[in-house]
């Protein structure tokens, strides 16, 4: 599954410059003539998936053709390199599949594109407030619902118990509430340091290639924006701002992280923690897997993500929408509205190791296969996104912004720019994507 993901963040610029591409030449569509060759009874939809996902779709499509006699849905699995430009080429033909699954952060290419049935007739209001109101806010366009929220990732702070014994750190927050401030988790990370050898590092953080937006998680903690109210201009010259670039560039300038961990590294924080580089890291939960399989020689286990002025995490995670030629668009809205039932996407989530989107499964512990001691952690850091924070990292803009994010961060991290040379930097780059 690692190796999936890390798939996926590496072609998300690539993916995401496309589907801007997209948007400004526009999909000229056309009316569906179909990507299977049934009738109206039949759906035909297109994703990627790990082995484990593929095995969470095939089962929930039985049941749901189990559940509706005579239907049949046509399952399509393409690398996610190539998904979105074969979407698009089928946009562009009128052979797009009824349903595909999209990123939260790809959504708005095609939703603002008008390419996406419009599921306000299909989602009531009641039917919205069936999930975290961040995962709603994130597949809505105009007020208006054009996916549904499948499931979700996102990061947490694991940690090895031996090198936090040996530094003397004996309390570790059990909740969100009780998570460390940034003052506390800076002193536990110069309490590291102090007991560390110098090859060794107290933490690493993931914005590891595509992921430099989970920078902005730093800057949400801090009560801060990037984008102004009405996503028109920039909001990141502020004190909240300074003050998250300040601190994280101090994670370089202190030597609380490895110098090779920046924005345009290619080690991982997963595994540079697996390889028992850094006492701490910073890791989505899909990496689970994967940290239990390597880490044999050290117990390790997991925290909640610091907090300032409040708590915040990273966006990760997946709709699945309907195209709006959809053949028998009611049929697919059936489908979407199936595979979010609690049991469908409990399933899912647990094979996996993803997190669900319902507010009913938010608190219950699902039956994840590896590491569900944590697991829950995730869960729970999962809530601490704003409806506000997503409507920013799913603007349309975000993928004409993340390259000079992406290079001011690096800048700012390993070559010393100051700090509000690099927010004046990004601030454009927001102010010309966005105006």
């Amino acid at each position: 599954m690692t190796i999936s993901r890390r798939q996926i963040l590496g072609g998300a610029g690539f993916l995401a410059a496309a589907a801007a591409l997209n948007g400004c030449a526009g999909f000229s569509g056309g009316t569906n003539t179909g990507g299977g060759d049934s009738g109206e009874n039949t759906l035909t939809f297109t994703t990627w998936g790990s082995p484990a996902e593929e095995e969470g779709f095939r089962r929930g499509i039985e049941a749901f053709k189990a559940a509706n006699s005579g239907v049949d849905v046509q399952l399509d699995l393409v690398p996610y390199e190539q998904i979105f430009q074969n979407i698009d080429a089928q946009l562009q033909a009128g052979t797009a599949p009824d349903l595909f699954r999209v990123d939260y952060g790809t959504i708005g290419a095609y939703s603002s594109q008008d390419q996406l049935l419009d599921l306000s007739s299909y989602f009531d209001t009641a039917a919205g407030e069936e999930f975290l109101p961040a995962m709603w806010q994130a597949v809505q366009f105009d007020g208006r619902p054009y996916g549904v929220p499948h499931q979700t990732d996102t990061s947490a702070l694991v940690y090895r118990t031996d090198l936090f014994e040996q530094a003397g750190i004996t309390g570790v927050p059990d909740s969100l509430d009780s998570a460390w401030t940034w003052e506390e988790f800076r002193q536990v990370a110069e309490q590291l340091r102090g007991s560390l050898p110098d090859d060794l590092y107290p933490f690493v953080y993931n914005w590891q290639l595509g992921g430099s937006t989970r920078w902005l998680s730093w800057l949400f903690q801090a009560g801060g924006r990037l984008f102004n109210d009405d996503l028109t201009g920039s909001a990141i010259q502020s004190d909240a701002g300074t003050k998250a670039l300040a601190f994280t560039q101090g994670f370089f300038t202190d030597n609380l992280v490895p110098p090779s961990s920046s924005v345009k590294s290619s080690t991982y924080a997963d595994t540079a923690f697996s390889a028992g580089t850094t006492a701490m890291a910073f890791v989505g939960n899909f990496v689970l897997p994967s940290l239990d399989e390597a880490i044999t020689d050290f117990e390790w286990s997991a925290t909640y993500l610091p907090r300032d002025e409040r708590g915040a995490c990273d966006l990760g995670g997946n709709a699945l929408v309907a195209t709006k030629n959809a053949r028998n668009p009611e049929l697919a809205a059936e489908f979407l509205r199936f595979m979010t039932q609690p049991d469908q996407m409990s399933d899912f989530c647990a094979r996996a190791m993803e997190l669900p989107t319902l507010n009913s499964l938010v608190g219950t512990e699902l039956d994840y296969q590896t590491r569900p001691d944590i697991a829950g952690i995730f869960v729970e850091q999962a809530t601490t996104l704003e409806p506000s924070d997503v409507e920013q990292l799913t603007s349309p803009a975000m993928a004409a912004i993340n390259p000079t994010l992406r290079d001011q961060l690096e800048a700012a991290f390993t070559q010393g720019q100051p700090v509000e040379e690099t927010l004046a930097n990004i601030a454009a780059a927001v102010d010309e994507a966005a105006g």
